[in-house]
């Protein structure tokens, strides 16, 4: 008998809440398995993968670090999401964040004062809404679809990053490196946790969740949002503008990246690199849905992607283990939790047979 899934008549609050867990469950199971065909000891895997960074204050500052722009850029991406505007290219504002923050110390190397690393915060943020305004252009206008346009303009993202640091930008004393010079001091963003990397941009990424929550749970605008994601016809009906989501969606997910760009460049690197492009914009995406688009999710959702990426370093060092593999258990994870998160709306119901036997 073929079991169906039949919709509730209200969402499962216990299944939001073990969403994710048994999605993180699922992951370790099947990754286990694939750990034992490598030849990799799975509990050296494990322990270095998803224990070691809460085990010592070094590696979970480090943690706190990378936890930053990802919740930065997931409180962006989940605003749209869940207006169902599918920005998928974070990566490249993120990076033209980086760039237009990095133009004020590249330009003014001499300058001075405190409000260098502000300017270069706001600088960023405007660069990545300013890369965002090209794909809602296009949806608005041409009806092109979002989720191309976006990807297809990280790919140009990068390109202008390899441009700059390969011609105009280029450290002349760099050793032929592709980077630009170091920034000076008052360039960057204070450290928050003495004797770490942590800077105040962790602060920023907290104040964007308490943001996202007065906006999504306790405005009208918010409203309208959710309402255009999970009825269009009803949020055309009531007089809610699309054009006006979608360009709000895809503004705010371009301004949060830009703005964890520019923080990234000003707090732990102190350079523009071609580095600086680590993925964050795409993990961010994971982290969004794990979190249930939820601002409060999402920060724990947050911790814990920044657990696996500090985790997957250890793993690779201790355990031998590939980066491929690392990002098979984060893939994983997010297929799984779509997976567990469908039991949220909807019920599995076993067919009766007659005679009253399942």
């Amino acid at each position: 008998m073929i079991p169906r899934l039949i919709r509730r008549d209200r969402a499962s609050l216990r299944m939001a809440v073990l969403a994710p867990l048994l999605a993180l469950a699922a992951a370790i199971l099947v990754n286990l398995v694939l750990f034992l065909a490598m030849g990799k000891d799975p509990a050296a895997v494990f322990y270095a993968l998803l224990l070691e960074p809460f085990l010592g204050w070094s590696s979970f500052s480090e943690v706190l670090l990378k936890t930053g722009p990802l919740l930065l850029i997931a409180q962006g991406l989940a605003i749209g999401f869940r207006a169902k505007v599918f920005n998928i290219g974070a990566e490249g504002q993120f990076i033209l964040g980086a760039i237009f923050a990095s133009a004020i110390p590249v330009y003014f190397p001499q300058a001075t004062g405190g409000w260098i690393w502000p300017a270069m915060l706001v600088m960023g943020a405007l660069g990545g809404a300013l890369w965002a305004v090209v794909p809602a252009f296009w949806r608005v206008r041409l009806n092109a679809n979002e989720i191309l346009v976006t990807l297809m303009m990280s790919l140009i993202a990068a390109q202008v990053l390899n441009y700059l640091l390969l011609g105009p930008w280029k450290d002349p004393q760099g050793f032929n490196f592709p980077q630009s010079v170091m920034f000076q001091y008052d360039a960057m963003i204070p450290i928050l946790l003495p004797g770490t990397r942590v800077n105040l941009s962790l602060l920023l990424a907290l104040l964007s969740a308490v943001l996202a929550w007065a906006y999504m749970q306790r405005s009208f605008g918010g409203y309208q949002f959710l309402v255009g994601g999970l009825a269009p016809k009803a949020a055309a009906y009531a007089g809610f503008s699309e054009s006006r989501a979608i360009w709000l969606s895809l503004l705010i997910g371009g301004f949060a990246a830009g703005l964890a760009g520019a923080a990234e460049v000003a707090g732990p690197i102190g350079q523009l690199q071609r580095g600086i492009s680590t993925g964050y914009g795409y993990a961010a995406i994971i982290v969004a849905y794990l979190g249930g688009l939820h601002p409060i999710g999402i920060v724990a959702s947050s911790l814990l992607m920044a657990a696996l990426y500090i985790g997957g370093d250890n793993a690779m060092v201790s355990a031998d283990l590939p980066v491929a593999a690392v990002r098979v258990f984060q893939g994983s994870l997010l297929v799984f939790y779509l997976a567990a998160i469908t039991f949220v709306r909807f019920r599995l119901v076993w067919p009766i047979r007659k005679g009253g036997a399942a």
